[in-house]
């Protein structure tokens, strides 16, 4: 396979570090296991992985290639994901500072809010385009290298989410206290908020 594929090997590491670094959905996966527990960041992590492997799909049979010719689509998408990654922001910081518990509740992201997060999200777009562009190739076989390239994005990004999630787990131990809690929200609100409006001013 690898002979009629040579660039799968690249773009699996360029998945891992497109899947491993921050980013807003690895943030609220984060944020979403600390306060909630590990099963409430499942859903996020599987809308976000599948809707970016789905995309990846799209793009690959040319339905994204609109993006490239019409700016003001990618600028209205680009604003209402920046818009809605701050909501969540504010949600977040303004959260009840309340301790972990194991029956904590509150609002929740959810399956189809990260996955739809995906849709609205340009960089997740032009991310799909390079990687159809740069490691689908040409002729007969793109096709099939594009049904690669998006399994292999899904099955990549799961366990690299994963880690973000296990971290949000894992530091729940030290948000026993209603202040603790605080801060740890507060400071998820920033660095989601940080980094959606980084996209805009980038």
């Amino acid at each position: 396979m690898f002979a009629s594929f040579p660039t799968l090997l690249p773009f699996l590491l360029f998945a891992f570090v497109a899947s491993i670094t921050p980013g807003p959905t690895n943030i609220l996966v984060l944020s979403n296991s600390a306060r909630f527990g590990l099963s409430a960041a499942l859903p996020i992590i599987l809308g976000a992985c599948a809707s970016a492997a789905i995309l990846v799909l799209v793009v690959g049979t040319g339905a994204g290639s609109s993006l490239n010719k019409w700016p003001a689509v990618q600028t209205v998408m680009q604003w209402a994901g920046v818009s809605w990654l701050s909501y969540l922001a504010w949600q977040i910081f303004r959260a009840a500072a309340s301790a972990v518990t194991a029956q904590d509740s509150g609002s929740r992201l959810g399956i189809w809010g990260a996955a739809s997060l995906q849709w609205i999200n340009p960089k997740t777009w032009m991310m799909a385009l390079a990687v159809v562009s740069v490691f689908a190739g040409v002729g007969e076989d793109r096709m099939v290298h594009v049904l690669y390239l998006s399994l292999a994005f899904f099955l990549i990004s799961l366990p690299c989410m994963g880690v973000w999630a296990l971290l949000g787990a894992g530091s729940s131990r030290w948000l026993r206290s209603p202040r603790s809690m605080q801060r740890f929200n507060r400071c998820m609100a920033l660095l989601l908020l940080g980094s959606a409006w980084l996209s805009v001013l980038a």
